[in-house]
Parts: C-alpha cells; sequence; structure tokens
C-alpha cells in the first residue's frame, strides 16, 4: 500500500482498515488449519486460533474487531469469540489493595498499566478454552464505583458468559484486543536510558517518562513479564494498529467523550482526559516499538501493522 499523507482532522472517518485485515486473518487462519491438520490427533482438541488487535485508544480497534467478529462469525461460520484485555483488571478490592500497597507510584494508583490486570485470570481463562474446556467470560464494569470500575460479580441470574459450555460449538477464533495486547517487556537498562533521556528535555510534551520514578516504571516493566506466558506467547496472528504519532492519543480521546457529553450529556472534560491519557501513556512509550520491531522474531508473515494518521486512516501497511 502507498503511503499517504494525513487528511485533514474533520474528514469524514471511514472503515478502511477492515479491506486490509479481513484477507491477513483468513489467510493466516488458513495457515493455521493446515498446520493442526498436518499434527491432528483423534483426541487432542483443536486450539483456537487466537487473533491479538493493539492499538492506542481512539484509534479505531472497536470498529475493526465488530467488522472482523461479523465476517469469521457470519460470514465464515468461524465460532468466533471477541475478548477485551480491560474485562481482566483486578477487582475493585485488588486495585485499591495495590494502590495502598505502593502510594507514591501513581502508575498504579487506578487501573490502567500494566501490573493492574489479573494475569492469574488472564492464564486461567485462557488455559481453559485452549484446552476446548468450559469458561465463563469476564466483565469488567468501568462505570462502578464512580468510574473507578470493578469486575462485574457473577450472580445465579447472571452468571457470565459460558462458552465451550454444553451443547455450544467449540471455539474456533478468539479476539483479544486492549491497548497494550502483545506489549513485552524490555532491559531494564533500555528503560533508565529512556527515563534519563525524557528527563534530559522535561517541556516534551511527547513524553511522560520525566514525571515517573525510574523505579516506578521498573515495577510495571517486571509486571508485564507475566503477560507472556498468560496471553502473548500464545497469539497466532497480531493486527497492530500504530498511531504515526503517539500523541495523537490525546486529541482522539478528546473528540470521544466530546461526543459523549454532546450524546449524553456527560462525560470526562478535557482536563480529565489528560489526566486519564496520562496514566497510560508511559506504557505507550516504553513498549509500542518492541511491537512495531514484530514480536514473532523469525517467524515473519504472522503481524499486520497498520499506520494510522491523525484522521484515523490507513497510512501504510506492513507485514513483519
Amino acid at each position: 500500500m502507498t503511503s499517504t499523507p494525513d487528511a485533514p482532522l474533520g474528514s469524514r472517518i471511514i472503515d478502511d482498515k477492515s479491506p486490509i485485515c479481513v484477507p491477513f486473518i483468513l489467510d493466516r487462519f488458513a495457515h493455521y488449519q493446515k498446520q493442526c491438520s498436518e499434527a491432528a490427533s483423534s483426541t487432542a482438541p483443536v486450539r483456537p486460533f487466537i487473533v491479538g488487535i493493539n492499538g492506542v485508544q481512539g484509534v479505531g480497534k472497536t470498529t475493526l474487531v465488530q467488522t472482523l467478529y461479523e465476517t469469521l462469525q457470519d460470514r465464515e461460520g468461524l465460532e468466533t469469540l471477541v475478548v477485551s484485555i480491560d474485562d481482566f483488571y483486578l477487582t475493585r478490592a485488588d486495585q485499591s489493595a495495590l494502590a495502598a500497597a505502593h502510594p507514591d507510584n501513581s502508575l498504579v494508583q487506578v487501573r490502567g498499566e500494566p501490573g493492574t490486570h489479573d494475569v492469574a485470570l488472564l492464564a486461567s481463562f485462557f488455559d481453559a478454552v485452549c484446552n476446548g474446556q468450559p469458561a465463563r467470560v469476564p466483565e469488567y464494569d468501568k462505570a462502578a464505583f464512580s468510574g473507578k470500575g470493578d469486575r462485574a460479580a457473577p450472580t445465579p441470574k447472571n452468571p457470565g458468559r459460558l462458552v465451550n459450555g454444553p451443547g455450544q460449538r467449540p471455539l474456533q477464533v478468539i479476539i483479544v484486543e486492549g491497548w497494550c495486547v502483545a506489549f513485552r517487556s524490555v532491559e531494564p537498562g533500555a528503560i533508565e536510558a529512556k527515563w534519563r533521556q525524557s528527563g534530559a528535555s522535561p517541556d516534551s510534551m511527547s513524553s511522560k517518562l520525566h514525571t515517573h520514578k525510574l523505579e516506578h516504571l521498573l515495577f510495571v516493566n517486571e509486571k508485564l513479564t507475566y503477560y507472556d506466558s498468560a496471553l502473548t506467547n500464545r497469539i497466532d496472528a497480531l493486527i497492530h494498529l500504530d498511531a504515526r504519532k503517539t500523541i495523537y492519543v490525546y486529541e482522539w480521546r478528546r473528540e470521544q467523550e466530546a461526543a459523549l457529553r454532546r450524546l449524553r450529556g456527560t462525560g470526562m472534560t478535557d482536563e480529565q482526559v489528560g489526566q486519564f491519557v496520562d496514566a497510560y501513556y508511559p506504557a505507550y512509550e516504553l513498549f509500542s516499538e518492541g511491537v512495531r520491531r514484530g514480536i514473532f522474531g523469525s517467524h515473519r508473515g504472522r503481524q499486520l501493522r497498520l499506520i494510522i494518521g491523525k484522521d484515523r486512516q490507513v497510512k501504510d501497511s506492513i507485514i513483519l
């Protein structure tokens, strides 16, 4: 695809992502089916094909995921599940305990950064679905506790969505989306180098690292190591919606909240949006570059990187 310049921000947004992503996913799924056929066992269940969707807030993940789901489930007839890494955030009680244990670390005072997810739940859920076993899909209520959020507690009337249950078709495809899906930890020395570089020019609007202590960034980095076995190493194909400039996330989130205020009469102010995105931005700075290089090492062809302009439209596509 030929690179194109950014269109004006106010231009009409069209779905130019799914025409690129759908063929990529179907091609990778065909490769996966062939591998499964060659290694077929009469007793072992076929493990679902797992697609990761990574992208900063507001880049268009939700719209793309809906199209992928409709294509795979309805047109291709594949039993497909969509889950968000957001639904694996810690419960309100556990998040409060984490914040209290690290009172001077602003990165873990609210949900957001790696370390604020229930990695044990993430691992047990994917253990179950990858083995064809029944599992309940967790659901996180972001509106609970005045917006601080909590995991929705199962009740007898609403125990949570069951997959791979009795009488149900076994899952064939799982789409897992989220802002930090496929992030991997980096060498501590690289964290320190970026932190020092940020501190050398603290007035830069494109970096937030200097506003945090080095040990707090290293804490998040260490927590991220546990995501590999729980999720990242299980991903079969990845779509990376990569903002041409990460700083776009602030304007995209302001636009979303402005639209919400017009629609519902409620939503975050611009100042609140800034504070909200600030909680996520250090992870974008530290771990996005690893995703850009590719998460599959020498196994080429399994990652699609779409470079997204300020207008949220695709400017270039790269297979890694």
